[in-house]
């Protein structure tokens, strides 16, 4: 049966996200405006804005998120490491890290997950997502990308860095959150921009949903 969601319950799954290389300060402090508003989970913003948005949100409540290795994951570890450590330093509560993309695609999964596994280790107490990139995956590695997140210590798997060929579907999903077994959640992102794509994530088994159109789905519940 499906769940009736409240305007509330689903804002509290939203990661109201601004990741447009365009973006400028002004625009940023309209998001944690909205963010704040709606009682969204966090905002979802580029690393120079952390700073910003700490002060922005202190005391509201909602949660700041950053993006690490992004949009390509194909920094060296070092550098996630030191960009997370930074992050958290400047006020993140969350990094969504992007995996090397190309060493997934040769098996070289050790190296998959010591990549993720610096980044946790830089992060401290911060929830760390993992962005597996599911458009350049296939269903076996993205169950071989999940696995390593849950080896090297993640909190989340996601998705979809909403800059690749593809974005979230139901199926990646549900296969996700099956790999993960519980231990994990699972964060969909790219593409969902209407309640009904939202609705089918959570119904497929995400735990929170990224998006740069949280108003507008938020908009189409009543009250």
């Amino acid at each position: 049966m499906q769940k009736e969601w409240t305007k509330v319950e689903l804002a509290k799954t939203i990661d109201h996200t601004l990741l447009k290389a365009v973006g400028t300060a002004d625009q940023v402090r309209e998001l944690c405006a909205e963010a704040k508003k709606y009682g969204f989970a966090s905002v979802c913003v580029n690393p120079v804005w952390v700073p910003l948005c700490a002060k922005e949100l202190a005391g509201s409540g909602v949660m700041v998120c950053t993006v690490i290795g992004f949009p390509l994951g194909a920094n060296q570890s070092e550098i996630k490491a030191a960009e997370a450590k930074l992050a958290v330093a400047q006020g993140a509560h969350e990094v969504d890290m992007v995996i090397n993309i190309g060493a997934a695609k040769a098996g070289d999964w050790r190296t998959v997950e010591e990549d993720i596994r610096a980044v946790v280790a830089a992060s401290g107490a911060a929830t760390v997502k993992v962005i597996i990139e599911t458009c350049y995956l296939s269903d076996a590695e993205k169950v071989k990308a999940c696995e390593a997140a849950e080896r090297a210590g993640a909190h989340f798997v996601k998705t979809s860095t909403g800059f690749g060929t593809g974005g979230a579907t139901p199926e990646d999903v549900r296969l996700m959150k099956k790999a993960v077994g519980g231990k994990l959640k699972v964060k969909a992102s790219g593409g969902v921009r209407s309640y009904h794509d939202a609705l089918l994530m959570l119904d497929a088994g995400a735990d929170r949903i990224g998006a740069s159109s949280g108003v507008a789905i938020i908009a189409e519940l009543p009250e």
